[in-house]
């Protein structure tokens, strides 16, 4: 079976065969269907480039290489390769038409045609165009498998890179140039807000007018933050691999039913604490809420500084998860894997102990292993993240990657051209607004299903507790623990009340003494009522952009050029981090507060 090397050259791959025994049917079948996009003289094309794209063909399915005399805008000539060989064809404008027909054509070969080792060749563009509809049809289509399929089908060898290429270039065929959808953008930010009034979509270039940042809001998302969700914040950050790189900052918010809502995002060039203070400035005007909100962010690259200026009365949770990654790393090398892996589970277990005893003893199992570890906790400001000093409100949600599902999206679209990227993103925020209302049409209770669920545990546990009157609102819970409970003021000391939102098993068993219903005692951001709030406005389609306005249409629109930097040749490297199971939080017995078993397994029972 013959098969073909390539080699790289310029704009060109040029290709030749390589006997290697057998038979070529496989080869041979696919390109069959082009012997014919040459028939001779007088047949004629719509372009040149059609011409020369039925000429590629025309001379894979014949199996003989070719060269240009002539190549320009008027006319083409084209001869056989094979010195000696008198095939050749001329193609010109067909006069007073825009058509392209050919005139002259020699048809006969002496070079024996497909038999002829020194094979013809295929541009990026050709292997691009064959692969086009099934890209189409798999996004994710590898370059891999494109070589691995175009070698089968056509006998023709590409390596990774050519293959890759070849993908760029289909993959631009479908969706439009990336060039051209930053020349889009300015348009593409007015459809958004005159489709979806009330939004806001903004950005800002550089000196040179190339683009620097993009802010993104829909009013369905803003106007369902300030309806329904908690005034609870998490930012977060995710890379783009697209071919200009860049970050996409996000904002996303929880909704009654611990589901994600995504409130405001922003492609950026690169992370840096400029452009986060403009994320937040922007995301400021676009919530404008009087209440004071609670941030789930890292504390570096100027988030810190910035929260605290944009947001001058707001609470800063520092992200539990990139707290236990710097202390895992500040201790690599000092300790062994086992014992990091103690000190952070230690970590996690004082950042959720509600009390200050259990706070301070899960500190402690850290110094016993490690001084050093113990005072760089100490150092690194617990009334940002531990549940017994924080002043806000986070209802247990400690870590700002709790936007992961709106993660994942960005990594099915980032590849994409920047104005289809956010379109596609706009999609799935408009499919969830949409398919989270019509389910929540269908909830017949007064909490959404989650808080449900959560209250009916605690109500399983409230019989077996003995209540003792004391005065006023005050009261005392006895069970495995005493704790003391006042309804007036929402409060009990075991803190799961205050955590949770939801009265916790001693508060309800003061409800059950005194005659009321602990659903009027639960978070109003827990109703269903509040949901459908959340989920009341939609997200509408934009139509699309496909060409940047004439000249004198808007003069407000500006010219914005691609960013300087691109994505580097080859395959992304991919950042080489330790297993997150190191990471991971372990049980935590409600009893004793110890690590690694529950309540029920629990020795002191």
């Amino acid at each position: 079976m013959d098969q073909v090397e390539v080699v790289d050259v310029a704009n060109e791959v040029h290709v030749r065969s390589i006997c290697s025994g057998g038979n070529d049917d496989n080869h041979r079948k696919a390109a069959q269907q082009w012997e014919n996009t040459i028939t001779g003289v007088d047949q004629r094309f719509n372009s040149f480039s059609e011409f020369r794209e039925a000429l590629h063909k025309y001379s894979i399915a014949h199996g003989f290489a070719y060269k240009y005399k002539k190549n320009d805008s008027h006319r083409v000539t084209v001869k056989c390769k094979s010195q000696g060989c008198p095939w050749r064809v001329y193609a010109s404008r067909l006069s007073t038409t825009q058509l392209i027909c050919i005139k002259k054509m020699h048809c006969d070969h002496t070079c024996e045609g497909s038999a002829v080792k020194a094979g013809y060749r295929a541009t990026r563009g050709w292997v691009g165009s064959i692969i086009k509809e099934k890209l189409k049809d798999s996004p994710n289509y590898k370059p891999k498998d494109i070589a691995d399929d175009i070698k089968r089908e056509y006998g023709i060898q590409l390596n990774y890179s050519q293959a890759w290429r070849a993908k760029e270039i289909a993959r631009e065929q479908l969706q439009g140039s990336y060039i051209e959808a930053y020349t889009q953008l300015p348009l593409f930010c007015e459809k958004i807000k005159e489709t979806n009034p009330g939004s806001f979509a903004t950005f800002t270039t550089k000196e040179d007018s190339s683009f620097h940042r993009l802010f993104v809001a829909f009013h369905a998302s803003t106007s369902g933050f300030q309806l329904g969700c908690r005034p609870l914040i998490f930012l977060d950050t995710t890379p783009l691999n697209s071919k200009y790189q860049g970050e996409l900052l996000a904002a996303t918010a929880v909704d009654g039913n611990d589901g994600i809502f995504p409130v405001a995002f922003a492609v950026v060039d690169t992370e840096t604490e400029d452009n986060w203070r403009w994320f937040l400035q922007e995301l400021k005007l676009a919530t404008s809420t009087s209440e004071k909100i609670t941030f789930v962010a890292d504390f570096q690259n100027g988030l810190k500084k910035s929260l605290s200026d944009v947001f001058e009365k707001c609470y800063h949770s520092y992200c539990l998860r990139h707290l236990a990654e710097k202390l895992n790393k500040d201790l690599k090398g000092q300790f062994s894997h086992e014992a990091r892996r103690f000190m952070v589970n230690d970590f996690y277990a004082a950042a959720y102990a509600p009390k200050l005893e259990t706070f301070e003893r899960s500190v402690e199992n850290i110094k016993g292993i490690s001084p050093e570890a113990y005072d760089w906790v100490i150092q690194s400001e617990p009334e940002h993240w531990a549940n017994a000093f924080f002043n806000g409100a986070r209802y247990n949600l400690l870590s700002s990657n709790f936007g992961q599902q709106f993660y994942s999206w960005v990594s099915e679209a980032h590849e994409l051209p920047i104005t289809q990227m956010i379109d596609a993103l706009r999609g799935k925020m408009m499919e969830t607004i949409y398919t989270r209302r019509v389910e929540s049409n269908q909830w017949m209770t007064k909490l959404t299903p989650s808080k449900e669920e959560l209250l009916q545990k605690e109500t399983l546990v409230a019989p077996s507790l003995q209540v003792l009157f004391s005065q006023g609102s005050t009261f005392e819970v006895r069970g495995e623990s005493v704790d003391i409970v006042d309804i007036d003021n929402w409060d009990c000391s075991c803190k799961g009340w205050q955590l949770t939102g939801v009265p916790c098993c001693h508060a309800i068993a003061v409800f059950e003494c005194v005659g009321r219903s602990p659903y009027d005692y639960c978070s109003r951001y827990f109703t269903v009522e509040n949901y459908r709030l959340t989920y009341a406005e939609s997200i509408h389609p934009v139509p699309n952009v496909d060409k940047p306005p004439v000249q004198g249409e808007s003069t407000s629109l500006v010219m914005v050029t691609p960013p300087p930097t691109k994505r580097p040749p080859g395959r992304p490297k991919m950042k080489q981090v330790e297993s997150i199971d190191i990471i991971k939080r372990q049980l935590q017995c409600s009893k004793c507060k110890g690590l690694g078993h529950n309540r029920k397994t629990c020795k002191l029972s």
